[in-house]
């Protein structure tokens, strides 16, 4: 991770904290692919304590299933890397952990385990919000850490739409603003 990604990271992490603190609302995260990288950004930010909850790493699907209550019949039928995964693992933290909103992310971050159906870069990302829930898919390029560090900027980005009534897959205009400090 250049220095850029660690400064454009923590930024939205510092504006998701603001928002949260405004709202008077907590997150919580459910991770993936990331494996702890979007609950590191968050916890960056000195205070955070007062609006992260919790954030659980479920890399094996049966964790997913054991401690989200993801459907077997869901993985089996779509796989770990799927909306209907991604959309379970974004409310089982949401009920867990008592959090407002809630982010889920399963991809392959690679260097292996793409397949011509879900490639490497491939990354559902799903939102969780109220009895609300918005997900997408993205194909992130490059390696293995730049899937990673894109996957957490799309959920921090997709949580600060989803504050402001916006859609989250309109994640990317987060990163094309000014951020403060810049």
């Amino acid at each position: 991770m250049n220095e850029s990604d660690i400064f454009v990271i923590t930024q939205l992490a510092e504006q998701l904290g603001q928002q949260l603190l405004k709202n008077h609302a907590c997150v919580t995260t459910a991770e993936s692919c990331t494996g702890g990288g979007i609950a590191e950004a968050i916890t960056r930010i000195a205070g955070s304590s007062a609006w992260f909850e919790v954030g659980f790493v479920t890399y094996s699907n049966t964790q997913k299933t054991r401690v989200l209550q993801v459907a077997e019949t869901d993985l089996q039928r779509d796989g770990a890397v799927s909306q209907s995964v991604v959309e379970s693992m974004a409310r089982g933290a949401q009920k867990l952990s008592g959090a407002q909103y809630s982010v889920a992310v399963s991809g392959v971050a690679g260097p292996g385990g793409g397949s011509a159906d879900k490639p490497v870069g491939t990354v559902w990302l799903a939102w969780a919000y109220a009895d609300q829930v918005q997900s997408g898919c993205w194909c992130f390029a490059g390696d293995r850490h730049a899937v990673r560090q894109q996957t957490v900027q799309a959920a921090l980005a997709g949580l600060l739409c989803v504050m402001e009534g916006q859609a989250a897959n309109t994640w990317q205009q987060w990163l094309n603003k000014d951020l403060p400090n810049q």
